[in-house]
């Protein structure tokens, strides 16, 4: 006996069956309301709404089977015992689920179009859920198990109300973390970029995957990953700040070690292999081998100079590399492509020899001299010694400079070593070839003064030849204490050879000499005791230096700087003072300005004394005179020469003292 309503449940299988012979179900959906779009047509099968609508009647009004009345449906219901119809009826029940509201349950995807997805959870009526809820998985079909979230039992329409979104959200971060725990691998989908690498949408959390974690290979466009759905591993979990880190490179690595394995222990030195340009750096390149890396080193590019690899290799390029070294421990892999070539050296012409002119160009400079490459990876140094016959010391930047065509001279040629040595100053005449003729002693030059010493005086007459001024020939008069008093770098000074010194390669000069030693006219002029007047320059703890007529100084010690009132002389005072010392060979003069007053106190002194003397004298001669002629009645007049004679000789000794 089959009531109405398993007549309807029958009509609505069989309208079903027979859609998915017509079309499937995603063309006609028999089993749900949900319209169907199809180039802006809706396309609906009215006879399996109206069945479908039946039987959500009936479920939505919740009528119980026992006091329900079968009779108006099916008058054979009454032929069931009440046992029979209890256990129907708990058949029945057991169909339905029971479902709490704000809960997560799991569902079975029955039905999709391009907008909604219908899901059965196992309730009374199925719930539709938004298409764009599930974008992470453009794979999804019917009969997929998915979770969902309920929202409502039923809304305004008696709709099931469910959500995906929400049900990932809640079991998100217990399956984030389950996964890191687990070494889980996991889907996500990529929603954008951003800084550093992209966003990544991992069970409903945004997590952050590195631009260095996509794949074991730098990415060039990231762009192209947008919008795909691919397979991670949690690599990091920040619960402060609710952070994740994915990685997909994780995923291919562990495989990719297997790989290197395996090729590392097929290496050998000298294999060639074909291998391609996976990364390019300014020390060198990295060659993608089938699964493991090596690197060309910028220098093992090419036999010549290379400024940067770019110059030789372009990224995805395909070539040959041979093997130079590896490690197994560390799985590094040198490789060598200039190694495929025969070396320039072994082809440069057998005729070459020390002596020779050659032609090359400046590829590299440094302070102590230039690389020039003669032929592709063949070059000689010219040291800064050998770019001029100038012996001061200099850098190799002011002769030269990066890309200069030059000619040198081969000076030394070591072909086992593979190294030459050119010189660019041996084209011109070494100027000390002949310098006995063109510099001859007592012949006066102009010279650049190039440098100072606390000696003397470093200058360049021409290039390469070079003298050296004495600090005592640069001045008859003037005591120098540092060159830089009497001249400065650059200047032009007149000189005379004094010296030659051509083994050496040194010339002495003199500045001085280009006048008349003036000393001879200073012996007649400052001789000892001559009093000349002089202004104090300078005074120190040993003396003072007194500037004196015609440009020379003389010295004068300490006490004899005493002026007459007891003082001390002081700078730019100007005195008298008396040559007390001349020597002409030390060119020097000691002076005095206390002998000046002293000597004449000391006259003045003298002459008083010769005076009295004469006085005394006269007044003795008077005396013995008197004595000759006196009779003993001239005792008194006696005495009275003798009292004055007394008296003349006290105020001598008075004044003497």
């Amino acid at each position: 006996m089959i009531d109405k309503n398993e007549e309807l449940e029958n009509e609505l299988i069989d309208k079903n069956e027979s859609a998915e012979t017509e079309g499937g179900v995603e063309e006609t959906d028999a089993e749900e309301t949900v319209e169907v779009e199809d180039e802006d047509e809706e396309i609906v099968d009215e006879d399996a709404d109206e069945v479908a609508a039946n039987i959500l009647k009936l479920k939505s009004e919740q009528v119980s089977l026992e006091n329900f009345d079968w009779s108006k449906y099916n008058n054979k219901w009454d032929v069931y015992s009440k046992d029979e119809r209890d256990q129907l009826s708990t058949m029945y029940d057991k169909t339905l689920s029971t479902i709490v509201e704000n809960e997560c349950v799991d569902g079975t995807v029955i039905a999709m179009n391009k907008r909604e997805v219908v899901i059965n959870i196992g309730y009374k009526s199925e719930g539709v859920v938004s298409l764009n809820e599930f974008r992470y998985n453009p794979e999804l079909k019917v009969g997929d198990k998915v979770e969902v979230y309920v929202e409502s039992q039923e809304d305004k329409k008696g709709q099931l109300l469910l959500s995906h979104k929400k049900a990932r959200a809640m079991r998100s971060w217990d399956r984030v973390n389950a996964a890191l725990e687990n070494d889980e691998v996991i889907q996500g989908y990529i929603k954008c970029r951003t800084k550093g690498g992209m966003i990544v949408d991992v069970f409903g959390i945004e997590a952050f995957l590195p631009g260095s974690q996509i794949d074991v290979k730098p990415i060039r466009d990231y762009d192209i990953f947008v919008g795909k759905t691919m397979e991670f591993k949690v690599v990091k979990i920040n619960h402060e700040f609710k952070n994740v880190v994915v990685s997909h490179k994780a995923l291919i690595e562990a495989e990719l070690e297997q790989q290197k394995k395996e090729i590392i222990a097929k290496l050998e030195k000298g294999q060639v292999l074909e291998g391609t340009v996976k990364n390019i750096t300014s020390y060198g390149v990295f060659i993608d081998l089938g699964g493991v890396d090596g690197l060309i080193h910028i220098t093992d590019l090419s036999w010549g100079r290379v400024n940067h690899p770019e110059e030789i290799v372009q990224l995805d390029q395909k070539l040959n590399v041979v093997i130079l070294d590896f490690d197994d421990a560390k799985k590094r892999i040198a490789l060598g492509l200039k190694q495929l070539t025969p070396h320039p050296w072994d082809s440069l012409s057998a005729e070459l020899k020390v002596g020779d002119k050659v032609t090359g160009k400046v590829v590299v400079i440094a302070d102590y001299g230039a690389f020039v490459e003669i032929a592709t990876g063949v070059e000689g140094l010219i040291h800064v010694s050998e770019m001029s016959w100038s012996q001061h010391l200099r850098s190799a930047q002011e002769f030269l400079k990066v890309g200069d065509e030059v000619e040198a001279v081969i000076l030394t040629l070591d072909r086992d070593e593979r190294k030459m040595s050119l010189g660019i100053k041996q084209l011109k005449t070494d100027p000390w070839d002949n310098i006995e003729t063109r510099y001859a002693v007592s012949s006066k030059h102009k010279a650049k003064v190039r440098n100072f010493t606390n000696f003397g005086v470093f200058v360049e007459i021409e290039e390469g030849v070079d003298g050296l001024i004495h600090i005592s020939d640069l001045s008859w008069t003037k005591k120098i204490k540092h060159p830089a008093e009497f001249t400065q770098v650059g200047d032009e000074i007149d000189v005379v050879v004094l010296e030659i010194d051509k083994d050496n390669r040194r010339l002495s000069l003199g500045h001085k000499q280009l006048e008349e030693n003036p000393w001879d006219v200073f012996e007649t002029i400052f001789t000892v005791d001559s009093i000349h007047e002089g202004t104090v320059v300078e005074i120190f703890d040993k003396g003072a230096i007194v500037a004196l007529p015609y440009g020379v100084e003389g010295f004068v010690t300490p006490k004899h700087l005493v002026k007459e009132d007891g003082t001390s002389a002081k700078v730019d005072e100007k005195l008298e003072f008396k040559v007390i010392e001349f020597n002409k060979s030390a060119k020097r003069i000691i002076l005095s300005h206390s002998r000046v007053f002293e000597d004449v106190k000391k006259a003045e002194d003298s002459a008083s004394k010769k005076q009295v003397a004469d006085e005394t004298k006269k007044a003795t001669k008077k005396l013995k005179s008197n004595l000759e002629k006196t009779t003993l009645g001239d005792i008194s007049e006696l005495a009275a020469l003798k009292e004055e004679m007394e008296e003349q000789q006290k105020k001598a000794l008075q004044k003497d003292k």
